[in-house]
C-alpha cells in the first residue's frame, strides 16, 4: 500500500508524533547539525549558530504539522528566525509544541570543542512551557531515587547531603555538574565545602542535564545552577524520557521580564516547575552531534559521505535510539 502523502495526513497528534519520529524529527537535527559543522573551529559562533537556524527551519517547515516555537532563539524582536511564537510546518497537520536550540554550544563548535549538539523537543500543542527567552535555576538527577530527594529551595549542601544519603555514599562521593560562570562562584563554594567533587562545563547544559541519566558512562550524580531556560526545557524533555527528576524556576528579575513572562500566561513569577510541568504528554527529543561528546560522536565529513549520530528519546515509551547516518546526497547537507 503507498504511503498517505501529506495531505492525507489527519491523525491523532500522538500518531502524527509517532510518523515523524520515524526519520523526519531526525533528518531536521541532522541538517542543522551537519550546516553548523561546516563552521566548526573557525572562530565565528554567530555564523555557526545562523547556519544551524537556517537549516533547522528549513526541514521543520517541510513537515506535516501546523507548529508553534515554544521555546526558540529568542523572541520576536531578537531573532529573524525560529522566535518564540514563530509558526512552522505546512500547517495542514496537528498542533503541536516545539522546543529548539539549533546549535546548542556555539562556543564549543566556533572553537571545536566537545559536546556541541543541534537538539529539538516536539509535543503535542499545550504540553512545553510557552516561557521568555531568559535564564532559569535548575536542578536534576538521574533514574532510582524516590520523588522529593532534592529540591530546587533546599540549599546545595542539603541537596549533597540528601543525595548521597539515599545512593548509599558519602558526599565526598557525590559529583556535580555546573555551568562555569562567574553567577555561580558562591553555589560552587557550597558545592565544595560538602567534599563533593565539580565538574566544570563551559557550554551545553541539556547534555549536563542529561549526564545525570547516564551516571555510570559520565559520573555524574547531580545538576546545579542557572542557564537559559531554553535549554532547561529541552533538558526537561530529554530527562523525561529516560528517567529521572528536574526541577525549574524561571529568573524573572527585573519588571519588563515579569511583564514579557505575564504576556505569555505565566501569572507567578517565582513559581517553581517540576519536570511534568516543563514539558507533558508524549514528548520526543531528537539531538545530533555537530562536534564529538560524551553523549554521541560529531559530523564527519569522509569525502563523498557525511557521517552523523544522532539520540532519540520518546517520554511515552522510554525508549532511547541511536541512529548513524551515512548520508550521500550531500547537495541537500551543503546548502548555504
Amino acid at each position: 500500500m503507498a504511503e498517505p502523502t501529506t495531505n492525507e495526513i489527519n491523525v491523532p497528534s500522538k500518531e502524527v508524533i509517532e510518523r515523524i519520529l520515524s526519520m523526519e524529527l531526525v533528518r531536521v537535527t541532522e541538517r542543522a547539525a551537519v550546516s553548523a559543522a561546516r563552521w566548526r573551529g573557525r572562530g565565528d559562533e554567530k555564523a555557526a549558530d545562523q547556519a544551524a537556524v537556517d537549516a533547522m527551519r528549513r526541514e521543520l517547515n517541510k513537515l506535516p504539522i501546523d507548529g508553534t516555537i515554544v521555546i526558540g532563539e529568542g523572541e520576536r524582536d531578537e531573532a529573524p528566525m525560529l522566535f518564540i511564537g514563530e509558526k512552522v510546518g505546512n500547517g495542514k497537520g496537528t498542533k503541536v509544541d516545539i522546543a529548539v536550540d539549533p546549535l546548542e554550544g556555539t562556543t564549543l563548535c566556533a572553537k571545536d570543542m566537545p559536546g556541541a549538539i543541534a537538539v529539538m523537543a516536539m509535543a503535542p500543542a499545550g504540553s512545553l512551557l510557552y516561557a521568555p527567552d531568559v535564564y532559569m535555576d535548575k536542578i536534576a538527577i538521574g533514574p532510582g531515587y524516590s520523588k522529593g530527594v532534592v529540591d530546587l529551595d533546599a540549599t546545595p549542601a542539603d541537596n549533597i547531603h540528601a543525595l548521597a544519603k539515599a545512593k548509599g555514599v558519602k558526599p565526598n562521593e557525590i559529583n556535580v555538574l555546573i555551568l562555569d560562570r562567574p553567577r555561580h562562584a558562591g553555589l560552587i563554594e557550597s558545592v565544595r565545602s560538602t567534599g563533593a567533587s565539580i565538574r566544570l562545563i563551559t557550554d551545553g547544559d541539556v547534555a549536563g542535564v542529561i549526564f545525570t541519566a547516564m551516571q555510570s558512562v559520565t559520573g555524574i550524580d547531580l545538576y546545579l545552577g542557572s542557564g537559559g531556560a531554553p535549554e532547561g526545557v529541552l533538558a526537561a524533555a530529554a530527562l523525561r524520557c529516560v528517567g529521572g527528576q528536574m526541577q525549574g524556576r524561571l529568573i524573572l528579575d527585573t519588571p519588563a521580564k515579569v511583564e514579557r513572562a505575564r504576556g505569555m500566561g505565566i501569572s507567578d513569577p517565582k513559581r517553581k516547575y517540576d519536570m511534568e510541568e516543563l514539558a507533558s504528554d508524549d514528548v520526543i527529543v531528537s539531538a545530533t552531534g555537530v562536534t564529538d561528546g560524551a553523549l554521541m560522536h560529531g559530523v564527519r565529513f569522509k569525502g563523498d559521505v557525511i557521517e552523523t549520530e544522532t539520540i532519540v528519546y520518546r517520554s511515552i515509551t522510554g525508549t532511547v535510539r541511536r541512529i548513524h547516518g551515512e548520508h550521500r546526497e550531500l547537495s541537500k547537507f551543503l546548502l548555504d
